[in-house]
């Protein structure tokens, strides 16, 4: 219990091992995953048993974070969005539409993933790089690749193996 001016209320923390130390925290409703207090993570969205989000990240609709997903900073995954594995959002990054970032992949910066896009493996995407697909199509990035920049891999555009994506006024 922790005493809050006139009256005493009951707090749960959690350590989310950021190098903050334990911050007030709760179990989502929907999944059991742990949440910070000072997130926005609506009842709709799913957070697994051992997916995490906190600092100031906002999971909204009916996205779903699970396996050991991490989201943190000012990260959002919104829409249809799936992160899951040992995925991380962070940053101001944002995942959503029915996008899914998995493996060990990082989004980071303020990228975006949406549409159909996948992120997965090893795969990072960060700085202000777009990964996106339409309904017609998959953008895919993984194995160890990695997208900066303000580059853009759309259509049904494929990026594997140690590629770099560069925006071409910065390549190599």
């Amino acid at each position: 219990m922790r005493y809050n001016g006139n009256m005493m209320k009951n707090t749960m923390t959690y350590d989310f091992e950021d190098g903050v130390g334990p911050v007030p925290a709760h179990r989502h409703s929907n999944g059991g995953g742990w949440v910070a207090d000072s997130t926005r993570v609506v009842d709709s969205a799913y957070i697994g048993p051992n997916a995490k989000v906190y600092d100031n990240a906002k999971v909204y609709d009916n996205a779903k974070v699970y396996g050991n997903a991490r989201i943190f900073d000012n990260a959002w995954i919104y829409d249809n969005a799936k992160v899951r594995g040992n995925a991380v959002v962070c940053d101001t990054a944002s995942v959503y539409d029915n996008a899914m970032v998995y493996g060990n992949a990082v989004v980071c910066g303020n990228a975006a993933v949406f549409g159909n896009a996948q992120v997965f493996d090893n795969a990072w995407i960060y700085d202000n790089a777009v990964v996106c697909g339409t309904a017609c199509d998959t953008a895919s990035v993984y194995g160890n690749a990695k997208v900066f920049g303000n580059a853009k891999v759309f259509g049904n555009a494929k990026v594997c193996g140690t590629a770099r994506v560069y925006p071409y006024d910065t390549a190599e």
